[in-house]
């Protein structure tokens, strides 16, 4: 059987940058609540003109500039921060990337699960045509009322791979475990543009579907847990991870160990990216870690709602030398830290409705929301042009 899985992957993030230590203090709450109760160190957050197509098409520009396009029949975003709830993500993203009309574009939705079920259906597309690729985009804003529980584990960012057969970076093992099961943990109602959370159950249910997606992971033929090397897992907060890694150790009988290597690194400065989430994780493990080749991975993808499931695959040789290892860390920094009188402010702002309106240009990404015209969505490509910095006189 040809080898199929993740040829490259690339990760973006929004504009500004949140402390969590800021706003612990402006609440009133023991830093360490976040910083080590939640493992979180800071959150991504957009600016007015960036969304999930302007972060989801500037992490699939930097993928496609190592790359190409070449082969490239599909394109499929996962979201649960869609902008529309006709037109996809992906034929927004499709034109600012300058993609070929020949290119399918479809958007999918479970939570933060539909990353992984891009994933998979682009597995399927290439095993069916090896001559094929497929351009998988998972971009979110996890979003959370002022001052609720759930408004220090927000976020922003976006992942970009590129699924191929012979892949340079991973190769996904054909079994897999899946569990789906119908819970009220979390969701986002139409008429809202915050998530409604029980965080209690959200905990119970993730682990449930863990336990569950291993076990039928496991009667499938897949990998004992002694033969995989590492583990990454969905992260809507890094501890989450942790309880997850501890939690499968006690189920299987395995020592939990250092199996979590540096999977957990840019989840903490990124915040909760949904979809994206795990696969940040994976290139954090890609980056940090110097010895995988050959090694397999273990994966577990969770959307509340709720669908889990836990595959494996093997890291290629030579995966050190298919991206930048500095590229991710090098995009955290460059973020605008906001006050928490200015993060305030923008969230108030949020979200832009369908009303006609034009958004003041703040972000220095390729992409940015020019706003609403005639009811529609307007992006444009801003690559070539001077910097919002240089336009607004270093305003931020």
């Amino acid at each position: 059987m040809t080898a199929v899985g993740i040829h490259d992957l690339a990760i973006a993030t929004a504009h500004h940058v949140v402390g969590l230590a800021d706003l612990a203090a402006r609440r009133d709450v023991d830093p360490g609540k976040y910083l080590v109760g939640l493992g979180q160190e800071s959150m991504s957050f957009p600016a007015e003109d960036e969304d999930v197509v302007t972060m989801g098409a500037a992490a699939a520009r930097t993928l496609l500039h190592r790359t190409g396009a070449d082969g490239v029949r599909w394109l499929l975003f996962a979201t649960e921060s869609g902008v529309d709830q006709s037109k996809s993500a992906a034929v927004y993203a499709h034109r600012l990337l300058g993609l070929p009309p020949s290119v399918r574009a479809v958007e999918l939705k479970q939570a933060c699960y539909g990353g992984t079920a891009a994933l998979q259906t682009a597995l399927g597309i290439v095993h069916r045509d090896p001559a094929e690729r497929v351009l998988v985009i998972a971009a979110d804003v996890a979003r959370y009322a002022l001052h609720s529980p759930g408004e220090p584990t927000q976020g922003a960012g976006a992942a970009a791979m590129l699924v191929s057969a012979d892949p340079a970076l991973l190769e996904v093992e054909p079994v897999s475990g899946v569990a789906t099961a119908d819970v009220d943990d979390f969701w986002r109602p139409n008429d809202a543009s915050t998530a409604v959370v029980d965080g209690r159950l959200s905990v119970s249910a993730y682990l449930a579907a863990l336990k569950s997606a291993w076990d039928d992971h496991r009667a499938r033929g897949g990998a004992t847990a002694s033969e995989i090397d590492r583990f990454v897992y969905h992260q809507p907060f890094t501890r989450m991870a942790e309880k997850a890694h501890a939690a499968l150790a006690r189920h299987v009988g395995l020592p939990d160990g250092e199996r979590l290597g540096s999977g957990l690194e840019y989840n903490r400065r990124l915040g909760n990216t949904y979809t994206a989430s795990l696969y940040a994780a994976l290139a954090a493990l890609l980056d940090g870690d110097d010895a995988l080749a050959g090694r397999r991975i273990g994966l577990f993808s969770y959307g509340s709602g709720s669908v889990g499931e836990f595959f494996t695959g093997v890291v290629r040789p030579g995966y050190d030398a298919v991206r930048p290892r500095d590229e991710v860390t090098r995009a955290l920094a460059a973020r605008v830290p906001l006050s928490v009188d200015e993060y305030e402010r923008l969230h108030a702002a949020r979200p832009t409705g369908s009303a006609d309106a034009v958004t003041r240009r703040v972000t220095d990404g390729p992409y940015r929301f020019a706003g609403v015209r005639s009811r529609a969505r307007r992006y444009e490509n801003t690559a070539d042009r001077p910097s919002a910095a240089a336009e607004q006189g270093g305003s931020v």
